[in-house]
């Protein structure tokens, strides 16, 4: 059995999909290690998963909340790019020393944090890539993750892509020095992005096919197993909110997101205009105050957190962040999206929520009468259930977690041999 190193961003969303597959992992039999800055600790809730805490220096206690607070400001873009070239920095400083102390065989690598894959080519331990948001991979004629386009093969659309994706790259300018500089440092050969560091290996992804754009060039290596996430029970669930009188939206923005008390008072004055009941659930990122004055704007019921996949199951609509992991569960639950993307590469999963008509793409500054627009024209739609089926097919088939740690067993596990036995 393996003793496998996880490397994640520190962001609830990611070292929970990675969680699920290290559950699955640890009861076949292996050793699972996260490693990140100490605050990411609590990100993880599982007391057979290690943990061993890295950058004590330039990551001390306490320093996840700034990052995590530039991340939900609009206004921190420069500031996020930094966050991100610091970790991946102190990350491909620190984890060869602790690999080697730790006697790890192999490395489950999340696609946004580029560090796992260099540190583990230069030390010739195997590593997958696991693609917990949209996939970092490139293909002409696909736009970035980050960007909002729909698909389009049109000359206007291709130049449209190429010209983004080289804006994007000097934006994130900082982050590919770092890469570039590690690389050079590792003797490995020249790179400066993301998609550059992937496993040659395996790739995971939770995106299927029929929820992305259409694709051509991925490579072999490359798996689609849907949601990443531990099994749930089969019986019935209730809605866990009281009796309400009207159909049900269900809003949330996530976990670093759900401080955003203007949009939702938006939302809720929309649906009570409209007649529909709004669950809203902000993960902790309203005050007691803003609850009540969005219950007397309108919204039915207020919570902090509630069971996610019950609520998609009991709602008529979801008006959501666009976060993968959210959509997906929406699709899997038949339930329509109103998207309004907010950051990371939300934009692309709204894109492609809106191109497959399995719901509709809102902005976040529209007025309460252009999101009442939207819920009119998604309560009246009938097209979109076809599409949800279709999806949902695939993702019942992916294989999930189970899928995704025989893919895990049989690329860390082969070579792993092929490496012991040319030494």
């Amino acid at each position: 059995m393996g003793h496998y190193a996880v490397i994640a961003p520190p962001l609830y969303s990611h070292f929970h999909a990675l969680l699920a597959l290290s559950q699955t992992l640890i009861a076949r039999g292996h050793r699972i290690t996260f490693f990140q800055q100490a605050d990411a600790h609590s990100l993880l809730s599982d007391s057979r998963i290690n943990f061993a805490p890295v950058g004590e220096r330039s990551h001390p206690v306490g320093s996840l909340a700034v990052v995590l607070h530039h991340l939900a400001s609009p206004l921190s873009l420069f500031r996020v790019i930094g966050d991100i070239a610091a970790s991946t920095d102190m990350l491909c400083r620190e984890l060869p020393e602790r690999f080697r102390a730790l006697q790890i065989d192999g490395v489950i690598a999340d696609q946004m944090e580029a560090a796992g894959g260099l540190v583990a080519e230069a030390m010739q331990l195997p590593f997958v890539s696991v693609a917990c948001a949209l996939p970092v991979n490139r293909e002409a004629g696909i736009p970035l993750p980050v960007m909002p386009f729909r698909f389009g093969q049109d000359e206007k659309a291709l130049h449209r892509f190429q010209a983004s994706q080289d804006i994007y790259d000097r934006i994130m300018q900082r982050h590919g020095e770092v890469i570039a500089h590690h690389a050079r440092s590792f003797g490995l050969p020249e790179r400066h992005g993301l998609h550059q560091c992937l496993s040659p290996l395996a790739q995971i992804s939770q995106i299927v096919p029929a929820f992305d754009f259409p694709r051509q060039h991925l490579p072999a290596s490359f798996h689609a197993v849907g949601l990443l996430r531990a099994p749930f029970a089969q019986a019935a669930l209730s809605a866990p909110w009281p009796d309400l009188p009207h159909p049900v939206v269900y809003a949330s923005f996530g976990t670093l997101q759900g401080q955003r008390f203007r949009l939702f008072l938006h939302l809720a004055q929309a649906c009570r205009h409209q007649r529909l009941s709004l669950v809203i659930a902000h993960c902790g990122g309203l005050t007691p105050q803003q609850a009540v004055e969005l219950q007397q704007a309108g919204a039915a019921w207020v919570t902090d957190f509630l069971d996610q996949r019950a609520a998609l199951l009991h709602a008529r609509l979801f008006i959501t962040h666009a976060g993968l992991n959210s959509a997906l569960e929406a699709l899997e639950c038949g339930t329509p999206m109103l998207a309004i993307p907010l950051a990371f590469d939300q934009p692309g999963v709204a894109a492609r929520i809106e191109w497959h008509g399995v719901g509709r793409r809102a902005s976040r500054f529209s007025r309460v009468q252009q999101l009442e627009q939207h819920l009119q024209h998604l309560l009246a739609d009938e097209g979109d259930v076809l599409s949800l089926s279709a999806i949902q097919a695939q993702l019942q088939r992916a294989g999930g977690c189970e899928r995704a740690a025989d893919i895990v067993e049989q690329a860390l596990g082969q070579q792993r041999v092929v490496l012991a036995e040319a030494t």
